[in-house]
């Protein structure tokens, strides 16, 4: 099993088990410490993982935070638990900015067993940043960020390249942040900027009124323009493969290859187009289906209307069908009787809602 399919299976314990985690030690016990099991730690190795580790702050003694990793018998990430729920702002991470400082660990957690967020010290040596490199949220699997998990494991750990990476990141989700906000509400120093570069006149109150609605529209058909940009390179790389792929005097198939494939597609047989938002589907079912069925019985068929999901590769035993062609997802599942509900989803790690619905249907098909 790969890593993306480990988290997307802890990801659906989480989400049944949360009702039934009240505690902080429940919560550890149930998700914190598969999590760092995941990363690549053995949490029952004291040598590895240092349950409620100790370092002596100033005139304090003897307090603890509840895991530090340790690698070549050094502390690289300190974890700080809160119960399943719990609020994650800094002041709920008092122990865990003390022991960043006494400490040779560059990397502090603070979790709730859902939520995790990473912290290092990219502000100012030896102190730990009040906003975290990277938030991973195990109820909202996304790929990218489980790339950038990665690098946490124990068999790619390498300290300096995480160090950079969290430079990075931290900062992109900073102006990440920041263009949604104009994006949503342009502020009036975003507006007097842009302004700025477009109008040679004085900027009164009165022009940034009037440039307030014309940032925000440009800004929207700035995008636009950029979506129907792609698509028609899209579509004009597929009518390219339709010319390329037959030969119009005799009808074979041609030599020449189309060496790449639009963004987000991973596999083009004829009509039929495979695409990331797809298997990632694919892995996220799999996941669901560990906890009833062996995966390797969790099968994927792709056709051209839609990519299917059956148990032992089976059109008789559909699980679901993920029918993505279309800018409004469906997730189709099936009841007893196999009569397919076309149910609407926004993104892809919605599918964990109707974990339950899924593994019901499986079991009818076990049971026949």
């Amino acid at each position: 099993m790969d890593f993306i399919e480990e988290i997307a299976s802890l990801s659906s314990r989480a989400i049944s088990q949360i009702d039934h985690l009240e505690t902080e030690e429940g919560t550890k016990n149930a998700l914190v410490m598969p999590f760092i099991k995941a990363l690549g730690y053995d949490p029952f190795d004291p040598t590895e993982v240092v349950p409620e580790f100790t370092a002596d702050v100033g005139t304090k003694k003897g307090e603890k935070v509840d895991y530090a990793i340790k690698l070549e018998g050094r502390p690289v990430m300190l974890f700080e638990c809160k119960h399943a729920g719990a609020p994650l702002d800094p002041d709920h991470a008092d122990q865990l900015f003390r022991y960043f400082h006494v400490t040779e660990a560059k990397i502090g957690v603070l979790t709730n067993g859902l939520t995790y967020k990473f912290f290092t010290d990219l502000e100012q040596e030896n102190k730990m940043d009040e906003r975290p490199f990277l938030t991973f949220n195990l109820l909202h699997v996304n790929e990218n960020k489980v790339g950038e998990l990665k690098r946490l494991r124990k068999s790619s750990f390498d300290l300096d390249d995480m160090l950079s990476a969290a430079h990075d990141l931290k900062y992109r989700k900073a102006l990440l942040e920041y263009l949604q906000t104009q994006w949503d509400e342009p502020e009036q120093e975003f507006v007097r900027f842009m302004t700025g570069q477009v109008y040679d006149g004085r900027i009164t109150k009165n022009v940034r009124y009037q440039f307030s609605e014309i940032v925000h529209d440009a800004l929207r058909q700035f995008v636009s323009d950029k979506i129907r940009g792609r698509l028609n390179t899209a579509l004009a790389e597929e009518e390219a493969v339709t010319d390329d792929a037959f030969n119009e005097e005799d009808g074979v198939e041609s030599e020449e290859r189309v060496d790449s494939l639009p963004d987000g597609v991973i596999a083009k047989d004829g009509d039929v187009v495979t695409t990331e938002e797809e298997m990632e589907g694919f892995r996220i079912v799999r996941a669901i289906m560990r906890e009833v069925v062996d995966v390797d019985r969790v099968v994927s068929r792709d056709v051209k209307s839609y990519f299917g999901i059956l148990l032992d590769d089976n059109n008789r035993q559909p699980i679901c069908r993920l029918r993505f062609e279309t800018a409004q997802k469906y997730l189709g599942l099936f009841d007893e009787e196999k009569n397919e509900e076309r149910v609407p989803i926004d993104a892809v790690d919605e599918i964990y809602d109707h974990a339950d619905k899924l593994r019901q249907t499986v079991h009818f098909y076990d049971t026949e």
